[in-house]
């Protein structure tokens, strides 16, 4: 009975007309942000604060450079959302490794894990895969959620500019 309350909760609101025009996600298992940034400085400021939280980000992903080398095979299938750039950050934690490793090694696979950032008419926004979604009823699910606050904070900050 609880699910079905918490099912028709959700649903009212990512239905609800604002929620798209808040730029709320329409997907509660990823995390959205954005600001009026520049690309590179958004990444920047995250891969920043992600650093000042502990985690180490093992790589940078010009996503949308390596597609451009597609756009003449792909035709008008290239890039029909008119994004101006794409870039994932990928990091990693030895702490939340460890606690997942202990606790649920099936769970492994979410690390490392990524923000992929898109830029588009001055906009930059910053998507995060909550890995709670994945982990719900897991015996890792506590320290998961730990990390996801970290992580959505660390986003935050850096696009608030803080």
């Amino acid at each position: 009975m609880n699910l079905i309350k918490v099912l028709l909760a959700v649903a009212a609101i990512l239905l609800h007309p604002s929620a798209s025009a808040a730029g709320i996600s329409t997907n509660p298992a990823v995390f959205e942000k954005s600001a009026q940034l520049p690309l590179i400085k958004a990444v920047k400021a995250v891969g920043t604060k992600l650093d000042d939280a502990g985690y180490a980000v093992v790589d940078e992903l010009p996503i949308s450079e390596n597609l451009k080398r597609m756009a003449k095979k792909w035709g008008d299938d290239y890039n029909r959302n008119k994004l101006e750039g794409i870039t994932s950050l990928v990091f990693c934690s030895g702490w939340y490794v460890n606690q997942v490793s202990n606790l649920d090694p099936q769970l492994l696979g979410l690390c490392p894990l990524h923000i992929t950032l898109t830029h588009k008419d001055g906009v930059t926004t910053a998507l995060f895969n909550r890995p709670t979604a994945i982990a719900h009823g897991s015996p890792a699910e506590k320290p998961l959620k730990e990390v996801e606050d970290e992580v959505i904070q660390a986003i935050e900050a850096a696009l608030n500019g803080k």
